[in-house]
C-alpha cells in the first residue's frame, strides 16, 4: 500500500518492543499532520505517535498487540478521500402513546396502534381514534386465541397441576466470574522493579514526624506573590526537595548506590519525584536539584505532570535519579513504608498533614503534623546515618525560612 508509514519510534537503547495501547482515530478516518493517532506503551513510558501527513488512516496492527521497535503499525494514504458512510436503515415506526382504555380496545380488536393517527393530548391514541381507524381499514394484528383448558364430561374445566416453584440458579463457576487482563509493559516493569527492590536490597524503614506550621505560614504569606511572579503555585514538594538536598550533602551515603562490589558516590543531586499516572507510577527526575530555585522546582514538576497527562514523557525524563521522594499524602495516606527505586539507596515518604495534639514548652497544643518515612538500603546506609538524615529533613522543614530565602 502506498502512503506514509506509521512506525513505532525508538525510545531508548534498552527498549526493544512496545504495546499498541490505543488507536486515537478509527480505521479509514481522515487525519491531519501532527495530530495524535496512536498511543503506545513500553516498559518505561506511554507515548503518542503523531500523523506525519494529511490523509486517510489505515490501521495495520490492532490494539493490544506487542510489536518490535520500528515496526509499521499503520499507513496514512496522502491525498485519499474518506468513503461516504453507508445509509442508515430506516428506523422502525414508534408506537404512539395510548390511554388504558384504548390499549385494551386495541388488543381486543387486534388493531395496530402505529397505523392510527392520535388526536388526544400529545398525540395520544384514544378509543374514538381506534374506532374511526377500524372503519378506515387500520392494520390488525393477528393473535392466536389462548388454548382453552379441556373440559370434563360435566363441563367443568380440568384442574391443572400446580407448577413447582422455580429452583434457584446454581452460582456460576468461579472461572465464569473472573476477568483476565494481560499486564501492560509498564505494569510488568513496575512489578519487576518492586520485586527486585525486595529481593536484591536489605531494605529498612525509619520514621519521624515534622511540624509543618511554618511551611504553611510561608506558603500562605507568599502564595499570591509567588504565583504572580513565577506563574506556578508554591507547594509542599519544593520545601522537601530543598530539605532533602541539604540533608544529602550531610549524609552522602543516602545519595549513593551499589554496583557489583563497588559503592558509587554521586556528587550531584538528581531527585526523582514519584507521580501517579493512569497506567502506573512514574518517577521523573529533577536534575541537579541543588541548583534549582523553589520556582524552578515547582515549574519542572508541573511540566512533568502535564507531560504525563499528554503521554509526552520522554525516557530521558526518567533516567539518572539518585534519590526519590514519594508523597502518599495526596491520596490521604497517613503512614507508609515507601519501597526503594533501584539502584537508588534511599526514598523519602511524605504523608498527609493532620492536626494533632503535641507538647510544646510543656503545653499541649494542636499543630499540623506530617509523618515522614525513610526507606533505605542497609547494605550501604547504617541506621545512624538513616536516622540522622531524616532528622535533618525534619529540622529543615520545621525551620524553612533559611531555605526559602536562599532559594
Amino acid at each position: 500500500m502506498v502512503g506514509m508509514e506509521i512506525k513505532v519510534p525508538s525510545v531508548g537503547e534498552s527498549v526493544f518492543e512496545a504495546l499498541v495501547g490505543k488507536w486515537l482515530r478509527r480505521n479509514g478516518e481522515a487525519v491531519r499532520k501532527d495530530e495524535p493517532v496512536c498511543e503506545i506503551e513500553t516498559d518505561k513510558i506511554t507515548m503518542e505517535i503523531d500523523a506525519g501527513a494529511d490523509g486517510v488512516l489505515t490501521i495495520m496492527v490492532p490494539e493490544g498487540t506487542t510489536v518490535k521497535i520500528g515496526s509499521v503499525i499503520g499507513i496514512i494514504a496522502e491525498g485519499a478521500t474518506v468513503a461516504p458512510a453507508p445509509a442508515k436503515p430506516e428506523a422502525p415506526k414508534e408506537v404512539p402513546p395510548l390511554s388504558p382504555a384504548a390499549r385494551k380496545l386495541a388488543q381486543e380488536k387486534g388493531i395496530s396502534p402505529e397505523t392510527v393517527q392520535g388526536t388526544g393530548r400529545g398525540g395520544r391514541v384514544t378509543v374514538d381514534d381506534l374506532l374511526k381507524g377500524e372503519g378506515k381499514g387500520a392494520e390488525k394484528v393477528e393473535e392466536k386465541a389462548p388454548a382453552q383448558p379441556p373440559l370434563f364430561a360435566s363441563g367443568a374445566p380440568a384442574v391443572l397441576p400446580v407448577p413447582a416453584p422455580p429452583q434457584p440458579k446454581e452460582p456460576a463457576a468461579e472461572a465464569e466470574r473472573v476477568t483476565r487482563t494481560p499486564m501492560t509493559p509498564i505494569r510488568r516493569r513496575i512489578a519487576e522493579r518492586l520485586l527486585a527492590a525486595r529481593q536484591q536490597t536489605a531494605m529498612l524503614t525509619t520514621f519521624n514526624e515534622a511540624d509543618l506550621g511554618r511551611v504553611m505560614e510561608l506558603r500562605k504569606k507568599y502564595r499570591e506573590h509567588f504565583q504572580k511572579k513565577h506563574g506556578v503555585s508554591l507547594g509542599f514538594m519544593s520545601f522537601f526537595v530543598k530539605a532533602c538536598v541539604e540533608a544529602l550533602k550531610e549524609y552522602p551515603a543516602v545519595n549513593g548506590s551499589i554496583e557489583g562490589d563497588d559503592i558509587v558516590s554521586h556528587h550531584y543531586y538528581h531527585v526523582g519525584i514519584a507521580i501517579g499516572a493512569e497506567k502506573g507510577l512514574v518517577v521523573p527526575v529533577l536534575r541537579d536539584a541543588d541548583r534549582l530555585s523553589f520556582a524552578e522546582i515547582e515549574a519542572t514538576i508541573a511540566g512533568f505532570a502535564d507531560k504525563i497527562k499528554a503521554n509526552r514523557l520522554e525516557l530521558s525524563d526518567l533516567q539518572g535519579g539518585t534519590f526519590t521522594i514519594s508523597n502518599g499524602g495526596v491520596y490521604g495516606s497517613l503512614l507508609s513504608t515507601p519501597i526503594l527505586n533501584p539502584p537508588q539507596s534511599g526514598v523519602l515518604g511524605m504523608h498527609a498533614v493532620q492536626e494533632r495534639p503535641v507538647v510544646r514548652d510543656g503545653q499541649i497544643v494542636i499543630r499540623p503534623m506530617m509523618y515522614l518515612a525513610l526507606s533505605y538500603d542497609h547494605r550501604i546506609i547504617d541506621g545512624r546515618e538513616a536516622v540522622g538524615f531524616l532528622k535533618k529533613v525534619k529540622e529543615y522543614v520545621e525551620e524553612p525560612e533559611e531555605l526559602f530565602l536562599e532559594g
